[in-house]
């Protein structure tokens, strides 16, 4: 599930929530009541696998190999 993360508007607490992306949002700070903003965040992935880079590109001489005249 994602973690959302809301600001206060009166307090300025910023507070993380894991919720489904079908849940509604938060409205109530926890700390004094206030309105809450939902926050958007820098996502983070990870690339898996061997990838172009490591299985060609990375080592001298790699890429595409032809064969042919001259």
């Amino acid at each position: 599930m994602p973690i959302y993360e809301y600001e206060c508007t009166e307090c300025g607490e910023v507070e993380e929530a894991v919720q489904k992306m079908t849940d509604p949002p938060l409205t109530r700070c926890k700390k004094c009541s206030g309105a809450l903003r939902k926050l958007i965040s820098h996502s983070t992935f990870h690339l898996k696998g061997g990838g172009w880079y490591s299985d060609a590109y990375s080592s001298p001489g790699g890429g595409a190999k032809t064969s042919g005249g001259s």
